[in-house]
Order: C-alpha cells, then sequence, then structure tokens
C-alpha cells in the first residue's frame, strides 16, 4: 500500500480578519496533484480541518468540489478518504458523502456516539473504507476518549483480515505526547489523549489537529530527514498544509507512507511543501524595535526587499506607539496590493510576567456541548471577584420558570 496523508487544510480561511488565502491554497493543491501524478498512490487521506468554519460560503464549497475532483482525476485508479475535523460541520460533509462515492471519494463526517457499542447492527461499517490495498479505518474528531469504539472497530477487521492487509487508522485529536508548537492560546487548549487510548490493531495512525508534522514516540529532529523506517503501529500527524502563524516556523509536509502487509515495517516519506508565503518577525536582525519610526522603517525595509509574505513586529515593551499606529503600517502596505500583509498582534519584548490568573480558553466543539450557561460561568468563575454563583443559579432559574410558565400561557390560549 502506498498513500499520501495530509491534514488540516483549512480552506477558506481569512487570516488578521484581512486575508482570504484562495491563492495559497492553489498553490498548495498544485503541488498534491503533482505527487498525486508522480508517485500514482493507492490513496489520499485528509485527517480533518477541511474548512476553517463549520459554514463555509458557497464560492469556498465550489473550490474544494473543484480541487478534489481535479485531484481525484490526475490519478484515476486513486481513491481519496476525507473525516471531519474540529473545525468542519460533520453533517454538512456527511450531506455529501454519497454523491462523492460515484467517484471513489469516501467521507466520514458524523463520529460514533458514546453508547454505539451496544448495538449489533455493524455500525463498524460505517467507520471502515475497504480497498484492495487494505484497510481504513475512518474515524472524524470525536469529543473525549472513545477506546472503547476505536478497538471495537479494529476487533471487527482483524477477525476477517485473513490476507494481512495493512491497516491504517485516521484521527483527529491531540495526544499528550505531541508537540505542540504554533498552538498558541488562540487556538485553544488542547484536549489531550494517550497513545494508548487508540487501541491496538493499526500499522499506521494518520493524524490531523496538531501542524506540527512528526512521529510520535521518535525525536522531532526526525523531521530533517526526508525518509525514514519505522516498526508497524506508529501514529504520525502529518501537519497542516499551510502555516497559520508566525510560531508555525518549521517546514509543512505531506507524508508519503508505504506498507507492504499488516505488521510489516512503515516507511515514511516527507514530501516538503513549498508555502506561497512565509511567515517573517520584524525587524529582521531579531533585535525588538526600540520606536514606532524603527518598527516602520523595518517593514518598508522587509516589503522592498521580499515583496510578498506575512508579518508581525517585534517591539520593546517600553515603546508607546501612536494611537493610529495600525493606520500608519496598513497605508504604508496598499502598494503592495495585499502581497505584504500585517499580524497586527504585535510581539512585546521585556513586558512585565503576567500575574493575573490564566484566562480558561476552550475549544469550539466543547464550548457548542455547552446547553447551559452555568456551565461555562462555573468555569470561569476564577476571573470574576465577588461573582456569586449561588445567586446566578436563582437568577437562571427564575428565568427559567417564567419561560415555562409563558409557554403554557401560550398554549392554552385559542
Amino acid at each position: 500500500m502506498r498513500l499520501l496523508h495530509t491534514a488540516d487544510l483549512h480552506i477558506g480561511q481569512t487570516l488578521y480578519q484581512n486575508y482570504g488565502r484562495t491563492d495559497e491554497h492553489e498553490h498548495f493543491f498544485r503541488q498534491l496533484e503533482g505527487w498525486c501524478r508522480q508517485y500514482h498512490p493507492d490513496v489520499l487521506i485528509v485527517s480533518g480541518d477541511v474548512f476553517d468554519i463549520q459554514q463555509p460560503g458557497a464560492a469556498v464549497k465550489e473550490f474544494f468540489n473543484r480541487t478534489f475532483v481535479t485531484i481525484r482525476n490526475s490519478c484515476p485508479t486513486m481513491h481519496i478518504v476525507v473525516t471531519a475535523g474540529n473545525h468542519d460541520s460533520a453533517s454538512r460533509l456527511q450531506a455529501d458523502a454519497e454523491v462523492w462515492k460515484c467517484i471513489n471519494v469516501h467521507i466520514v463526517g458524523i463520529a460514533p456516539t458514546a453508547d454505539i457499542t451496544t448495538a449489533d447492527d455493524g455500525w463498524q461499517e460505517r467507520f471502515i473504507v475497504r480497498l484492495p490495498s487494505g484497510y481504513f479505518v475512518a474515524f472524524p474528531y470525536m469529543t473525549g476518549s472513545r477506546s472503547d469504539i476505536i478497538q471495537s472497530v479494529l476487533d471487527y477487521i482483524s477477525r476477517e483480515n485473513s490476507d494481512r492487509k495493512p491497516v491504517v487508522m485516521m484521527g483527529h485529536l491531540a495526544l499528550r505526547s505531541a508537540d505542540t508548537t504554533g498552538h498558541s492560546s488562540e487556538i485553544g487548549r488542547l484536549a489531550t489523549q494517550t497513545v494508548e487510548e487508540m487501541g491496538t490493531g493499526f500499522d499506521y495512525l494518520a493524524l490531523g489537529h496538531i501542524h506540527r508534522p512528526q512521529t510520535l514516540g521518535h525525536p522531532i529532529g526526525d523531521e530533517n530527514n526526508e525518509t525514514s523506517t519505522y516498526p508497524s503501529g506508529i501514529a504520525r500527524y502529518a501537519g497542516s498544509a499551510l502555516h497559520v502563524s508566525c510560531d508555525e516556523k518549521y517546514p509543512h509536509t505531506v507524508s508519503m507512507v508505504e506498507i507492504s502487509s499488516h505488521g510489516a515495517e512503515v516507511r515514511v516519506q516527507r514530501l516538503r511543501i513549498n508555502e506561497l508565503r512565509h511567515f517573517y518577525e520584524l525587524p529582521k536582525n531579531g533585535q525588538p524595535a526600540e520606536s514606532a519610526e524603527e518598527a516602520l522603517h523595518a517593514i518598508h525595509e522587509f516589503a522592498e526587499e521580499r515583496r510578498s509574505g506575512y508579518f508581525r513586529l517585534r517591539i520593546r515593551y517600553s515603546v508607546t506607539l501612536p494611537v493610529d499606529f495600525d493606520q500608519h503600517v496598513y497605508r504604508l502596505l496598499e502598494p503592495y496590493n495585499e502581497e505584504i500583509r500585517y499580524n497586527p498582534k504585535t510581539l512585546w519584548v521585556g513586558e512585565p510576567a503576567e500575574t493575573e490568573t490564566e484566562k480558561p480558553v476552550f475549544e469550539v466543539a466543547e464550548l457548542q456541548a455547552m446547553d447551559d450557561p452555568m456551565i461555562f460561568i462555573e468555569k470561569t468563575a476564577e476571573q470574576y471577584s465577588g461573582l456569586s454563583l449561588e445567586e446566578l443559579r436563582n437568577a437562571f432559574q427564575e428565568v427559567k420558570e417564567e419561560i415555562h410558565k409563558m409557554e403554557e400561557e401560550k398554549q392554552t390560549k385559542p
């Protein structure tokens, strides 16, 4: 079996509220299409976060459809397996699954429910893609640990895999031993699980969610090698298709994986992605700017030299910027037609240590699961001195009772 593994495409992403990335995604997909033509993989897999938001616009959906049809046609014998990530709408992806299957594109959007193991209806089939080259266990993003569900599907395959075909499992989650460099609090505090919770019986665990390419349990320095060979049962993050911040100061890759049979060694070749725009920190000498004028000069110098790219500023904490500093920056960048792109979140050097309590940050899916406002308030109560949770509970209860009373009155009216 030969497969290409990628993840975290974030199609439709807009950075810093200003900059669309369609041309950057087009540049990436041209490379991906070229690798499909060159290596003729049996399968291309995308381990979640196909889109950047759960309700992408029509133009973004059209871009996705056109792109994946083109990639599929570039290698007619190739199958594609796509799973939903935490940025995706599981139901929206799943809705088109039957249509995509007509051209050998297999989409799994909806995750198994926590009680699915009590059913005896062959539910495991919903998450298995059987191909001549091997088995694919396609798990989308799941909240919380689902080790019993995972192992049930792997055991299900083991009972029929008498030909010892390779077994690849897909997941979109954060594992505890992963290097999360580049994932700031803006991305969300990651609810981690252990590798052991992912079960046994797979040859390759194709992961998404963490943007740094890495093979878990092996030195991060391995990523400097073009090719590595590992024993069966490895877990690997392919990494995101594009850099999404200045903190991702490492190469991004697509993983080409080869497995001859179940239990055999796994060969991973790292295909380096050539980004259309790179991320930089200014001033380029590595020192913080000591004034607004120095910062603006560094921007002008960078723009004239590079003509393309994202940047953020590094400024001494003691510097006082004028209130219209950002407007000065945007005016300076106007001649470059958005090829030079500004991250307004400045990196302040020498800032005093933060003394206030660290503010909790939540995953999008975690927030969506909070159907009672008191759950959120209780988790953030430490941020508000003098807050009485008991008074709030009573207040919410009064509101609930009043709404219930209004509903009853509405139903009794002729």
